[in-house]
């Protein structure tokens, strides 16, 4: 089987569209042309496609290609992970081989994995030392997985004496979780619990956050204060902004600027 043979075989076992499959990243074209063999893609592509598609890079090569010198390590590394087998998982990998640019990326985030699960593990039976040295370990290689870097802050916070306030620094911003939940509280009609949400943000700077606090003083029927906040996101939501405002400063009493709006929505 050739290598686009098993990419159109493995994307079809996983029920994925090839627009679902190309996302952002290459164009549907390139991928019809590397499924029928008249095109052959890059190794970022093929990276990018088997980490969609949940396989191993190396499931896609050709038979007559030349295998990694870290095939059997990673197919052991990855047999104890799924075993739940984490610690061994985590020793396993630390013989890989470098350069290897074929299983780097997958070595790279599959040590990050294993090093979290077996220190959450550690920390569940009291091994904190343990614990403590397999989360700073995991540290290198949390550039290039900004998400999983949070949940090993996470579990490196749950350790006693843990440098709390390094680690809070350090921390991925919450600030599109919280306006995302505080949008979904003002849909909800749940104002005290948005207010609450939009108090954590720590950009306060930002259109969203402008534009959400409008909406917040606009139900409240403070409309001043919701003026105020619409027009700071303006520029970036001038589309929503414009009738808000038109209502803000009708119920102001300025029909001058309650036109200006309106005439902004023609």
């Amino acid at each position: 089987m050739t290598l686009g043979e098993k990419l159109l075989h493995a994307r079809q076992e996983a029920g994925m569209s090839q627009r679902q499959l190309c996302g952002d990243v290459i164009t549907r074209n390139m991928l019809s042309q590397i499924e029928h063999g008249t095109a052959k893609p890059s190794m970022e592509t093929l990276r990018y496609l088997a980490a969609r598609l949940e396989k191993p890079v190396s499931y896609f090569l050709e038979e007559d290609a030349a295998l990694s010198p870290n095939q059997a390590l990673m197919e052991q590394a990855r047999s104890s992970w799924e075993s739940g087998a984490f610690a061994e998982s985590w020793l396993v990998l630390k013989g890989f081989r470098h350069p290897d640019p074929l299983l780097e990326w997958e070595w790279n985030h599959l040590s990050l994995l294993s090093g979290m699960a077996a220190a959450k593990a550690a920390l569940q039976e009291g091994k904190t030392l343990y614990a403590r040295q397999l989360l700073e370990e995991a540290e290198q290689f949390r550039r290039k997985n900004p998400e999983l870097e949070r949940k090993r802050l996470l579990l490196l916070a749950a350790v006693p004496d843990a440098d709390l306030s390094g680690i809070v620094k350090n921390l991925p911003s919450l600030d599109a979780e919280l306006l995302l939940r505080a949008e979904a509280a003002l849909s909800e009609e749940k104002t005290n619990r948005a207010e609450e949400l939009l108090a954590a943000v720590e950009d306060k700077t930002q259109g969203k956050w402008n534009l959400l606090m409008g909406k917040l003083f606009l139900g409240k029927k403070e409309y001043r204060q919701a003026a105020a906040h619409l027009q700071k996101a303006e520029s970036d939501f001038g589309a929503v902004c414009a009738p808000l405002l038109e209502t803000c400063f009708r119920e102001l009493g300025d029909y001058q600027k309650a036109y200006e709006y309106a005439c902004k929505q023609r």
